[in-house]
């Protein structure tokens, strides 16, 4: 059989390799992001169908001026997120679920069915370190880690029994992003990418701010589109580094005129687009060209995105960018918001890199290292939420706070605590959030949930709820399965929900 014209080899032998040919145009990446915006007047009849198109994969197709705040399967009550991912397994007795039991049995040796835990043996019981007190008209029992995040509590909805099938770090924390304990699958921010689309046009839908001292485990693993198109994945911010956006500004050659820039430009959309044909199975080249687009558009706004110096005096004393302690998790927190307030849809704010010390991984010692990592986090999340509330963003954005499992409340050591999949604690608050309530109890040691237990699949289910998705009804067609974020689990979480 002839294969179809599209598959067959061009009769004209083609110019030297792509490769060869973005290296010999030197235009940089900033100046090769103008590539596929010369073809744009051509392609903008088509602009407009990108909501349908998301409703459509969503399962129902309708007319925008049917989507309140963006949403596909009913009104929406956000339009954006923001993540706050406590990288390391942030230990639950020792933040926000207070166990006077722990203080009562510490020192005894308690029989939990287990030899031992993940990487050490089971030690005796040991209380909280810390003190506890009650906080807001709620009466929201936080630990001294927290003085900042105690004065939020009331519009805050906790979720106090969340578990996972696992107490490793690089699958629970795979789980928690992408639904799977495995490898391969889309995370969140890429589900909601691909099925909402973009807010703005000059920046991305799906950002990720990792930590100033590295990525988590897992690494971009946790910000993958995976089989979802590659256009929706996490675009990388750092905004503590010298160039946050690497190659966002192109180089200066004296030799290139504008005119021999926009030829060379226009050729190379034409090498693209020659090359996409009878691959469209392969999204690799329309995400890079979606890419280089975006990027010329990011010249402009990511800048202004991203200088701070626009913020007050006030605003940075607020967040904690004066003090060295805070400052990298504010810059990445004051950097969210304003992301969001321009148009970005999903923000990933990560604390913690990958590695057993100066994150949420307390081995050691609980008395020192938490202590260390939660005022890294304390005030500028407090900030964050004050600031939002006040300009009124809160009203339409959803921030969550979550961590991929918690601890033990044995001992690990002398003072330390092991992983534990069998409860941690997640928090909500934004657009159609009930603030001060919570959902969920774990047992008397906080070592496991007792009441309301839940998994990844309804915090996803419930955040994709806020956004106006139906989680059963977003799929997508791979290796003849209709995936979903959620995979066959799943319900929203209305306890926590205004009706």
């Amino acid at each position: 059989m002839r294969p179809p014209e599209s598959a067959r080899p061009s009769p004209n032998p083609m110019p030297p390799s792509r490769r060869d040919f973005l290296n010999q145009l030197g235009g940089g990446f900033g100046s090769l992001a103008l590539a596929g915006m010369l073809a744009q007047d051509a392609r903008a009849e088509t602009a407009g169908a990108d909501q349908a198109d998301a409703s459509t994969r969503a399962g129902e197709a309708s007319s925008p001026a049917d989507w309140p705040l963006g949403g596909v399967h009913h009104p929406a009550k956000v339009r954006r997120v923001i993540q706050l991912f406590m990288n390391g397994g942030v230990s639950q007795m020792d933040t926000f679920d207070h166990k006077p039991e722990l203080d009562r049995r510490h020192g005894e040796s308690i029989d939990f069915g287990i030899r031992a835990a993940v990487t050490s043996p089971v030690g005796t019981i040991m209380r909280s370190p810390f003190g506890f007190q009650r906080h807001g008209e709620c009466g929201r029992w936080v630990s001294d880690v927290f003085p900042h995040m105690a004065t939020c509590v009331d519009d805050l909805a906790f979720l106090m029994a969340m578990a996972s099938k696992t107490n490793v770090h690089g699958p629970a924390s795979y789980m928690q992003n992408t639904g799977f304990v495995s490898p391969g699958f889309p995370c969140m921010g890429a589900w909601i990418s691909y099925g909402l689309g973009r807010i703005s046009d000059d920046l991305p839908t799906f950002v990720v701010l990792p930590d100033h001292r590295g990525l988590p485990y897992n690494n971009t693993g946790n910000f993958s589109a995976a089989f979802l198109p590659a256009a929706h994945q996490g675009v990388i911010i750092k905004p503590n580094a010298p160039e946050p956006i690497g190659n966002l500004s192109p180089p200066e050659f004296a030799d290139i005129t504008p005119a021999a820039e926009a030829d060379g430009l226009a050729l190379l959309d034409r090498l693209n687009r020659r090359h996409e044909a009878g691959r469209e199975d392969d999204t690799r080249l329309a995400a890079r060209i979606a890419s280089f687009e975006l990027a010329a558009k990011m010249q402009v706004a990511a800048p202004h995105a991203l200088d701070l110096s626009d913020e007050t005096a006030a605003t940075h004393r607020e967040y904690g960018i004066d003090e060295d302690e805070t400052a990298p998790f504010a810059r990445n927190c004051l950097t969210a918001r304003r992301l969001i307030e321009r148009g970005v849809r999903f923000v990933q704010v990560w604390s913690g890199m990958g590695g057993p010390s100066k994150n949420w991984d307390n081995h050691s010692d609980i008395i020192t290292e938490l202590p260390f990592i939660a005022r890294s986090v304390d005030r500028p999340i407090a900030a964050l939420m004050k600031d939002l509330k006040r300009r009124g963003l809160l009203e339409d954005t959803l921030v969550v706070w979550t961590t991929e499992f918690g601890r033990m409340p044995f001992t690990q050591g002398a003072t330390g605590r092991d992983h534990n999949g069998g409860t941690s604690v997640t928090w909500l608050s934004g657009g159609g959030v009930r603030g001060g309530v919570t959902h969920g109890v774990s047992d008397e040691f906080s070592y496991t949930g007792a009441e309301g237990i839940t998994y990844c699949y309804d915090l996803h289910a419930t955040i994709l709820h806020l956004l106006g998705i139906d989680h059963k009804r977003l799929t997508f067609r791979h290796n003849g399965i209709d995936r979903r974020l959620t995979d066959v689990h799943g319900h929203v979480i209305r306890e926590i929900l205004h009706s």
